[in-house]
């Protein structure tokens, strides 16, 4: 009888089904992109992340440390250079020829671009003045919002289609903020009613480009900047006429430097080139996890570049506020899928490096339970200013050299 199971476990054909894949399917793809001559595309996320944070940190280097206090001129300065190459390169190049897609003739043109034009313009206005009153990190936390506006402003506007359920997810987003702004240290009125303006011309202008491609094939960052880029950098610049250019002086150019404002133009433009391949190389998920990463990462460079102080009312507000945006801007299997594959890089961290997790999780701990008690418990210390630590540490530096 035992003989006769042998044998016939051995006579068994074993079908093409049966057999077990012995490569990965994503490790395959991976490869043809390699030989393809790809970049992966984490590359393309850093670039990104790169020139999205070189965009607000130039911005403010050169509105408020730099004291060319000038933001509606700086605009009209971008908008021009981006005029310039967008030109350039819808001649010269293949990156615009997505313009040839879109039905575009004078009537729509003053009809749809010059409105969103309009909005534009004054979202990057109130944005660039903001940087005159409030730090960076604090600005990250009010653009939280955003999708709250694109949502309220969409109701309005007839764009967008608005549900207690709809409002009931943003307002995790809604509380975050309110917390993180009560928490804000330096708070300025002014600063703050600026940053409010620039979000809601934001969701106007989302809203405007969302009604004028119903039914027509999306505008990438690049065919959307040659199109709006003139008209901004004409109502920019002329704006900047009369209220600003009058009150510049050649010593505060020479101060910045034309090498540094032709650099901080580049920027500005490399950031949109940079959407264009990314957008073409990720998923929507993943353009949303690295904003908030972004973001992120914008905080704590404006605690080390400025010495921002953050409270803990305020870290508190704008984790909620995070975790909403998050929630709000991805599908139900989209979280599904982020938290299948973090259980499972988790897991497999755990099996290859036990010891390390182990001391990870006990890390986190003590660092969570610190945070609780110095928050709770009285302070008899001085508060550390990082700006005077900053400054402190680079006086020793010299005094030593």
């Amino acid at each position: 009888m035992n003989e006769e199971k042998v044998r016939l476990s051995g006579e068994m054909s074993r079908g093409v089904s049966s057999v077990l894949p012995t490569v990965n399917p994503s490790s395959e793809k991976t490869l043809a992109e390699k030989k393809a001559g790809g970049l992966p595309s984490v590359v393309y996320v850093m670039i990104w992340i790169f020139f999205s944070s070189s965009v607000i940190l130039f911005n403010k280097w050169i509105l408020a440390t730099l004291e060319f206090p000038y933001p509606v001129l700086l605009t009209a300065w971008h908008l021009i250079f981006a005029t310039i190459l967008t030109q350039i390169m819808a001649r010269f190049t293949t990156l615009l020829d997505g313009r040839k897609k879109q039905k575009m003739n004078g009537r729509i043109y003053m009809r749809a671009i010059v409105p969103i034009g309009a909005a534009f313009s004054l979202s990057l206005i109130c944005g660039n003045l903001t940087y005159l009153y409030l730090s960076v990190s604090f600005i990250q936390m009010l653009k939280a919002t955003t999708p709250v506006a694109v949502l309220i402003t969409g109701g309005i506007m007839g764009t967008e289609e608005v549900s207690v359920q709809k409002f009931i997810n943003v307002s995790a987003i809604v509380v975050g903020v309110v917390i993180a702004s009560f928490g804000e240290i330096d708070f300025v009125l002014i600063g703050f009613l600026y940053q409010l303006g620039g979000i809601i011309f934001e969701a106007i202008r989302i809203n405007l480009v969302s009604s004028l491609l119903n039914g027509q094939e999306k505008m990438d960052p690049l065919v959307s900047l040659y199109y709006f880029a003139p008209i901004c950098a004409a109502m920019n610049f002329t704006l900047a006429l009369f209220w600003e250019i009058p009150k510049v002086t050649s010593a505060e150019i020479h101060a910045v430097g034309l090498w540094t404002l032709l650099a901080n133009a580049w920027v500005a433009f490399m950031l949109n080139v940079s959407v264009v391949f990314l957008i073409g190389k990720t998923s929507g998920l993943t353009l949303t996890l690295c904003g908030v990463l972004k973001d992120i990462l914008l905080v704590c460079l404006s605690i080390l570049i400025w010495g921002t102080l953050l409270s803990h009312l305020q870290v508190f507000g704008y984790s909620i506020a995070l975790v909403g945006m998050l929630y709000f801007k991805t599908s139900a299997d989209q979280r599904r899928e982020l938290i299948g594959s973090a259980t499972r890089s988790w897991a497999e961290f755990g099996s290859n490096r036990p010891i390390l997790r182990k001391l990870f999780v006990l890390g986190l701990i003590g660092t969570t339970i610190y945070f609780v008690l110095s928050g709770l418990a009285p302070t008899y210390a001085p508060v550390m200013d990082p700006k005077k630590a900053y400054d402190a540490a680079k006086n020793a530096v010299a005094g030593a050299v």
